[in-house]
């Protein structure tokens, strides 16, 4: 389905954000935007726990969304969740009360998952140019670094640090000098230095921030002419001085300066810091600044999905290439397992269990490259630490449970509540794997599965279970497997 009115809501490790646009012709035209300084990332402890306050902060943040939000489809918001949600230990407990409180699911996505979002945003606030980009994004908890041509990124990584994370770090109380100046700078350039080679080596032709930071200290840099001949964007000559000045005052709030705001005030310290060394370590001289970034970024990719062109579709193409998944046995066990799920969903199964199951047929034997022996478990734990573009932390960890639980004993998944739907999408891949054992082409006789109180049942010809009496003792022990976790899998021989 297309939307007229998509929105994004991105919930940064500095500040939330909300972008509304209109959708005409293929592209997205802003009509609202909402800005809430929550300080996320100054709320984590030493623990990696997200202390009281900043979780009050950020659902009063996602209340206020949640209201502009109202009435707009489910289908026509994406929720995103960086680099403070991802390290925190007590995002389990958090991430409900956040969905209750904004009203859509929100998606906590992987550092290039980040990455990838910030370049589709940034190229698509930018003039159209046929060579390689440089985009760097600092933001609050993580910094990330893509280069690209149009609107393709090529190279993606996410750094642990981040405006908030470096200003409480090594400014403390607000206060600046050379030493505390230095040791960020070194800090950050220690960070870098582990990208830098690979970087260089492919290299670009324009640098580009996005975001807060570079977009705060543009505004420094311009309004006060601070760059050597009053050339627009951001230059080393012009961080330079700006970092003298700020040695200068002492602290950023007595940084004597034109545009210097009072919301990015608190965080500029740890930004000007890690910009410093960005110029530094990749050796750039100048840099302009993208008004789009990660909020863009998740509307186009949105936009992509309404016209079929879901990059989960080309990541999971891109896996089964790379793990020399057998093509034919894919498509096998993906047309029994959608068939039993559309008897199962009384010929009408939702569109997210359709992608999920079908993504979980194609992915099913990835773990057979790394071994034969348990491959389900080498599949899962592939599925769940690979940096899978398109798919959030969230999608991963479900496509991770599908793979896992196609084989073998389900004492595994004894975690998993009875109630979830997932449990259906389980027993379709696990009955498709089943019935072709023999990885042939084999013609399947007319077969039925339908819902039980307790679990599924299955009809098959009983002059067929006795002419494939491999198959016929697999579906038995298939049956025992369920009637272990107090499940049921009947088995119906029909005449």
């Amino acid at each position: 389905m297309i939307y007229e009115t998509v929105a994004a809501v991105d919930l940064g490790s500095n500040s939330f954000r909300l972008q509304v646009g209109r959708v005409v012709d293929d592209q997205i035209y802003p009509l609202d935007s909402l800005k809430e300084p929550v300080r996320l990332a100054s709320g984590l402890t030493e623990d990696k726990l997200l202390d009281a306050p900043s979780q009050e902060r950020a659902l009063s943040a996602l209340r206020r969304f949640g209201e502009r939000l109202r009435g707009l489809d489910r289908g026509a918001v994406r929720a995103v969740a960086t680099n403070t949600l991802r390290v925190a230990k007590n995002v389990g407990e958090f991430l409900p009360h956040a969905e209750e409180a904004l009203g859509f699911p929100i998606e906590v996505i992987a550092g290039r998952e980040e990455a990838r979002l910030i370049y589709i945003g940034a190229s698509h606030s930018l003039p159209s140019a046929n060579y390689k980009r440089l985009v760097v994004d600092i933001g609050g908890g993580s910094t990330e670094f893509i280069i690209g041509k149009r609107h393709d990124p090529q190279l993606m990584e996410s750094l642990y640090m981040g405006c908030v994370s470096f200003t409480l770090k090594y400014f403390p109380g607000g206060r600046i000098d050379k030493r505390r100046l230095r040791e960020a700078q070194a800090a950050a350039a220690k960070e870098i230095e582990l990208i830098a080679h690979d970087f260089q080596k492919l290299g670009w032709k324009e640098a580009v921030g996005s975001s807060g930071s570079a977009r705060a200290i543009a505004d420094i840099l311009e309004m006060n002419e601070l760059n050597p001949g009053n050339v627009g964007g951001i230059t080393r000559e012009g961080l330079e001085r700006l970092c003298a000045l700020l040695v200068k005052a002492g602290s950023a709030e007595n940084l004597d300066l034109k545009g210097v705001k009072g919301d990015r005030m608190p965080v500029l310290p740890g930004g000007i810091a890690i910009m410093a060394a960005i110029f530094e370590e990749l050796d750039i001289d100048c840099m302009t600044y993208a008004d789009g970034a990660l909020r863009l970024g998740v509307l186009y990719d949105l936009l992509g999905r309404f016209h079929q062109h879901d990059m989960r579709d080309a990541t999971v193409a891109h896996f089964r290439k790379r793990y020399q998944v057998e093509r034919d046995q894919v498509e096998r066990v993906e047309a029994v397992a959608l068939s039993a799920l559309t008897q199962l969903s009384g010929g009408a199964p939702g569109e997210a269990d359709i992608q999920y199951l079908s993504w979980a047929c194609r992915l099913h034997e990835i773990g057979i490259s790394v071994a034969h022996n348990a491959y389900h478990k080498h599949g899962a734990y592939i599925l769940t630490y690979a940096d899978m573009p398109g798919f959030s932390k969230k999608d991963q960890a479900r496509l991770a449970l599908l793979v896992l639980g196609h084989r073998g004993k389900l004492e595994k998944l004894a975690e998993v509540p009875a109630a979830d739907g997932v449990w259906r999408l389980i027993f379709c891949l696990r009955l498709a794997v089943a019935l072709h054992r023999t990885r042939d082409d084999r013609q399947l006789p007319a077969w039925r599965v339908a819902s039980t109180e307790r679990g599924f049942m299955l009809s098959l010809p009983d002059k067929w279970l006795a002419k494939n009496p491999w198959t016929a003792a697999a579906l038995a022990e298939e049956s025992l497997i369920w009637k272990q976790i107090g499940r049921e899998c009947v088995v119906r021989a029909l005449d």
